[in-house]
């Protein structure tokens, strides 16, 4: 169990496109939280191995690796990180993300309003540190 105050909640953003990511990331940090951006998996993964994440908002069309050999990587080295995917396809529509990934906890559209995702991963940070 974690012990850092919400202001806190550290998070990883895993997304190939450098100008949705910066806007998340500005907008998660306006929040308090300390954020790291990746643009694939291997700087994903390079991080996780050495960081502590709360919260990782990953891409599931990422163009350097595969987003699910992130997540499945977070489940095994940092079981208690929660991963928010987002994505600008249908693939996993229909919510089977959740039965490929233990660590899954929202599926949302890239379009989602920052403010939104920032709300999403406050309270799945608090639910760690709950």
């Amino acid at each position: 169990m974690n012990s850092h105050p919400k202001s806190m909640t550290r998070v990883l953003i895993v997304e190939s496109r450098a100008e949705l990511g910066e806007i998340w990331q500005r907008h998660l940090e306006r929040q308090g939280m300390k954020v790291a951006r990746a643009r694939g998996q291997e700087e994903a993964i390079a991080h996780l191995s050495e960081n502590d994440v709360d919260i990782i908002i990953l891409d599931l069309v990422i163009e350097e690796g595969a987003a699910l050999a992130v997540s499945d990587y977070a489940n095994y080295r940092r079981p208690q990180t929660r991963v928010i995917f987002v994505t600008n396809t249908s693939f996993f529509s229909d919510g089977s993300i959740f039965a490929h990934c233990a660590n899954a906890r929202a599926f949302v559209q890239s379009h989602t309003p920052p403010e939104d995702l920032a709300a999403m991963v406050e309270y799945y940070g608090a639910e760690i540190q709950a």
